[in-house]
């Protein structure tokens, strides 16, 4: 077993303005992307973001794709960190994985634990992955799980 590790929060690239007209809005919280665990997270991620006033965000395919591959990525290679052996970060992978175009990211990873709530409640613990939940400018959310190694990966459009 993996011995829970204090989750990281990587920083977002700066912003590119964006008129309020031009923003999608998600119109549902939870998809059927992802596993019941994955869709856990979103669930309580989107909680969290109802009381502080943000909209609910979109479980998206692509976004999972790149959040589930840098999870498994984690644990086949033996790393925990936001950039891979190979160079990659999350703003990397999000577009490897077909979400475009990107106007915003954010990627908050963990590892050991083992619930939704429990990785949620660490997330929520620490300033910087708090800050990515409750960035109100994001629409969309992948989460991914392997292993006990998490990653929500965070993007607008």
């Amino acid at each position: 077993p993996v011995a829970p590790r204090k989750p990281t929060a990587v920083p977002k690239p700066t912003k590119t303005a964006q008129s309020p007209s031009a923003r999608s809005t998600p119109k549902s919280s939870v998809t059927t992307v992802g596993t019941t665990l994955e869709n856990q997270v979103v669930s309580l991620a989107n909680a969290q973001r109802a009381k502080a006033g943000c909209r609910p965000l979109k479980h998206d395919a692509e976004l999972r794709r790149a959040a589930y591959g840098h999870s498994r990525d984690m644990v086949a290679k033996d790393y925990f960190d936001h950039t891979s052996p190979s160079g990659k970060d999350a703003g990397d992978r999000i577009k490897a994985a077909g979400f475009s175009p990107v106007s915003s990211w954010g990627e908050n990873i963990a590892a050991g634990q083992r619930t939704a709530a429990a990785v949620m409640k660490d997330w929520m613990s620490s300033s910087g992955h708090k800050r990515n939940i409750l960035d109100c400018s994001y629409t969309h959310i992948g989460v991914g799980y392997a292993s006990s190694y998490w990653t929500q990966v965070f993007a607008a459009h």
